[in-house]
C-alpha cells in the first residue's frame, strides 16, 4: 500500500525556539547593563571617585553601546545570529569579571566601558529586530516587543540581587556574578540559535516565502550602505531625533541616576534599586503590550501618546521625589508603575516604521536609529551626572529630559509624510503603508 498521507506540520513552529533563547540570551546580556545604577555608591566609597568620573564609563558603555548596534546588524548578516551572539555574551562576561582588578578610572573605562558597551551593543535592540526579521513575518510587532521586554527581565532578575550582593559582599562578588550570568546563557545560544529557518528545512512564521538572500559584501561596507540609505529619508531622521531623546530619558537619566537620586532624598539603595526592578516588571507589560498593538494600530500614533506621556511624568517627578525621605508613597508607586509600560514601549512602532520605510535594509538601518538612542543616553548620562555635581540635585535634569519627550511626541507625528525612500543604486526598498494585520498557524 502507497502511503499518501502528508506529513505533519509541528504545531510550535521553530521560530518561537528561536525566539525564547534570543530572549534568554537577551536577559544574560542585561545582566551586566543593571549593575552600574546600583555600583556607582560602593565605587565612590572606595576609590573617592566623583558621581561625573562614574558617570564617563557610562557615557562610554552607551556609546558604544549604540555605535556597535549598525555593524552588528550587518555581521549578524553576514556571520549568523548564533555566533555573533556567542560572541557578545563572552565579552560582556569578561567586561565584568575583569573589573574587579581595576585600580583606576581608565580601567573601569576600559572594561565596564569599552568591552562591556561592545558586547552589549551587539545584541542590543538590533539583535531583537534581526531575530523578529529573519523568523518571522506574522506577529513581528509582537516578537520585537517580547525580546526587547528581554533587557528589562534582565533588569528584574538582577539588579535587586546585585544590589544585595555589592552591599553584603562587596561590589567585587556582584560583578563575578554577573559575568558567570553572561557566561551561563552561551551554552544555549550555540545549541538552538540558528540564523535562517531554511537551515533547519522551515520557512519564516507567517509566510511559504523563502527568506531574504544574505547580502554581498563586507559588514563594514553594508552597515554604511545602511546608513547612506537612511540619511536620504526624513522618516530616517525623525525616527532617529525620537529615540534620541527615548536614550536620554530612559537609560541615559532614569536607568543611570534614579538610585543616586532616590538616595539623595533618604531612600536606602537597596530599596531605590527595587524601584527600577519594579520598573522592568511592568516594562515587560508595557513592551509586549505596545508589540501587540503596533501589530494593529498606527505606529505613528502609539509614538505620539507614548513620548507625549513620558514627558508629562517626568515633569512631575520633582515635586514625588522629596516624600521618599518618609518611604515610598502611593503617588511615586504610581510614576514607577506608569513609567515601566513605557520604558521601552516607543521600540516596536519605531521598528515597524523602519521596516515599512526600508524593507530588507531595516535591521541595518534601525541600527543607525538604535545609535542616535545611546548617543542620547550617553549625553544625558554623563550631562546629569554634571548637573548633580554642579547644583547638588537632579532637578534640572527632570525637567530638561520631560521638555525633550515633548518634542519627540512632535516629531512623531511627521514620520512617514513624506512617501520613499532613498535607495542605493538599483535597490528597491518597502514605501510606508499601514502595518497589516497578519495571521498564521
Amino acid at each position: 500500500m502507497v502511503n499518501t498521507s502528508v506529513p505533519v506540520k509541528p504545531r510550535l513552529h521553530r521560530a518561537w525556539l528561536v525566539a525564547g533563547v534570543a530572549f534568554v540570551a537577551l536577559v544574560g546580556a542585561a545582566a551586566f547593563r543593571a549593575a552600574p545604577s546600583v555600583l556607582i555608591l560602593p565605587l565612590q566609597e572606595e576609590f573617592g571617585w566623583s558621581t561625573a568620573d562614574i558617570s564617563l564609563a557610562v557615557t562610554v558603555n552607551l556609546v558604544l553601546f549604540g555605535l556597535t548596534a549598525p555593524f552588528a546588524a550587518a555581521l549578524i548578516q553576514r556571520l549568523g545570529l548564533r555566533w555573533v551572539t556567542t560572541g557578545a555574551l563572552l565579552l560582556v562576561a569578561a567586561g565584568a569579571a575583569l573589573t574587579v582588578g581595576m585600580s583606576a578610572r581608565w580601567q573601569l573605562v576600559l572594561c565596564w566601558g569599552v568591552l562591556v558597551g561592545l558586547g552589549t551593543g551587539s545584541m542590543a535592540l538590533v539583535f531583537a529586530a534581526s531575530v523578529a526579521d529573519r523568523w518571522f513575518v506574522a506577529r513581528r510587532g509582537l516578537v520585537v516587543g517580547i525580546l526587547t521586554a528581554g533587557s528589562a527581565t534582565g533588569q528584574l532578575i538582577f539588579l535587586p540581587p546585585v544590589a544585595a550582593l555589592a552591599q553584603a559582599q562587596g561590589w567585587r562578588i556582584a560583578s563575578l556574578a554577573i559575568s558567570a550570568c553572561a557566561l551561563a546563557v552561551v551554552p544555549l545560544v550555540v545549541l538552538f540559535l540558528r540564523d535562517r529557518p531554511e537551515d533547519v528545512g522551515l520557512t519564516r512564521y507567517g509566510t511559504d516565502e523563502p527568506s531574504p538572500e544574505r547580502p554581498v559584501g563586507g559588514a563594514a561596507r553594508n552597515a554604511f550602505d545602511g546608513l547612506r540609505i537612511g540619511v536620504r529619508s526624513g522618516t530616517f531622521w525623525l525616527l532617529a531625533g525620537g529615540f534620541a531623546i527615548c536614550g536620554a530619558s530612559s537609560n541615559g537619566l532614569v536607568g543611570t541616576h534614579l538610585v543616586p537620586a532616590a538616595h539623595d532624598h533618604g531612600l536606602p539603595t537597596t530599596t531605590a534599586a527595587s524601584l527600577l526592578a519594579v520598573i522592568g516588571i511592568f516594562d515587560i507589560v508595557g513592551t509586549i503590550a505596545s508589540g501587540w498593538l503596533t501589530d494593529r494600530y498606527d505606529p505613528r500614533l502609539l509614538l505620539l501618546a507614548y513620548y507625549g506621556l513620558r514627558g508629562a511624568s517626568l515633569l512631575l517627578l520633582p515635586a514625588l521625589l522629596p516624600s521618599l525621605g518618609q518611604g515610598v508613597g502611593p503617588t511615586m508607586l504610581v510614576f514607577i508603575v506608569f513609567y515601566g509600560l513605557d520604558w521601552v514601549a516607543t521600540v516596536p512602532p519605531t521598528v515597524a516604521l523602519c521596516r515599512q520605510t526600508f524593507g530588507d535594509r531595516a535591521p541595518v538601518v534601525f541600527g543607525w536609529i538604535f545609535a542616535s538612542h545611546q548617543l542620547g543616553a550617553a549625553l544625558m548620562a554623563i550631562g546629569a551626572g554634571a548637573v548633580r555635581d554642579t547644583f547638588g540635585t537632579y532637578t534640572p535634569a527632570w525637567y530638561a529630559a520631560g521638555a525633550l519627550c515633548l518634542l519627540a511626541a512632535t516629531l512623531s507625528v511627521g514620520v512617514g509624510r513624506g512617501r520613499g525612500a532613498a535607495t542605493l543604486k538599483g535597490e528597491k526598498v518597502a514605501t510606508p503603508t499601514a502595518p497589516p494585520v497578519a495571521t498564521a498557524s
